[in-house]
């Protein structure tokens, strides 16, 4: 039984114009990296289907979904907030996106593969229930998590999310829900610019929300995960465990400045599949979100790939 890597061609035609850094070419710099350490011999090439109205729904509102259909152009570029606008095959990704996390849900809880990475785009963290943002429409693993607790019938499901920037549209749709533990590391001072004050961030026993400052560096990632999301990951003990996998968070990327380097992804991949061991035989589900500059992005990418298919 082996891992399995879910994307679809669909999420490579996506694109936001000339220059935008979530690009189609994210997908294949982390294929091309995969490839050349031969992680995908130790896969199970799956394609993504279309989430449905009915699955995308359990997270998002049925107007939301409406919106984003009615909007989506047969050509030209419909814009959605300031840096997040759609093109005419944006709709059949973002539909392609959450479904490969329901695809991945199926196939883990189903006994037909021990983990997934979906590879897909676009991302996901910022779709809030009904809002798409920050290059996201919606929330693949929030999608995903629901369909493992309303459907599968988990009683805790967790998500953990370090990508650099903070995961307001996971939050806003699992706050409150005692089902779910939700996870974030993320840097102070960067959009969606709600991390500045504690605040500003939801305040509901279900969220664990660690904001570090620019420059913290591998130290204080390390340290936050240890001291704030192990203690609590471990007391939730988890069935499932989903990650949010953005990479942006590299010294490299300039989307943030935390400063993490590949050995950073490895390490806080290695803790999650340990603690899935224990907890929830091994299962989890990851979903790319952040990771601009190709280089740190494909490389972050394998790091984490190689301990979450047990290829280390």
């Amino acid at each position: 039984m082996l891992p399995v890597y879910i994307t679809h061609a669909d999420c490579a035609r996506h694109e936001m114009g000339e220059g935008h850094p979530e690009c189609p070419q994210r997908l294949a710099a982390i294929a091309d990296q995969l490839l050349i350490h031969g992680l995908l011999d130790y896969m199970l090439p799956v394609d993504a289907p279309l989430a449905s109205a009915e699955q995308l729904e359990r997270a998002h509102s049925a107007l939301h979904v409406r919106r984003l259909q009615d909007i989506a152009p047969a050509s030209g570029y419909a814009q959605v907030d300031p840096d997040t606008r759609m093109g005419p095959h944006t709709l059949r990704a973002a539909l392609r996106a959450a479904g490969a996390v329901v695809k991945a849900t199926d196939l883990v809880l189903g006994g037909e593969a021990p983990s997934a990475f979906c590879a897909v785009r676009p991302p996901g963290h910022h779709a809030e229930r009904d809002a798409a943002m920050g290059f996201c429409f919606f929330n693949n693993a929030a999608v995903g998590v629901r369909h493992a607790l309303d459907v599968h019938g988990l009683s805790r499901v967790a998500l953990v999310d370090f990508d650099v920037h903070h995961g307001n549209g996971s939050e806003d749709i699992l706050a409150g829900d005692e089902r779910v533990l939700m996870c974030g590391i993320f840097e102070t001072g960067l959009y969606p610019f709600n991390g500045e004050d504690a605040r500003t961030l939801k305040d509901a026993p279900n969220l664990v929300n660690v904001g570090l400052p620019p420059r913290s560096g591998s130290e204080a990632f390390r340290s936050a995960v240890t001291q704030h999301w192990l203690p609590a990951l471990e007391a939730f003990r988890p069935e499932l465990l989903f990650i949010s996998a953005g990479f942006d968070a590299h010294r490299e990327d300039d989307m943030g400045n935390l400063g993490l380097v590949e050995a950073d992804y490895e390490w806080v991949t290695r803790q999650l599949m340990d603690l899935a061991w224990r907890h929830g035989r091994g299962r989890v589900i990851s979903c790319l979100e952040g990771g601009y500059v190709l280089s740190p992005l494909a490389r972050s990418a394998a790091a984490h790939v190689k301990v979450l298919i047990g290829a280390d």
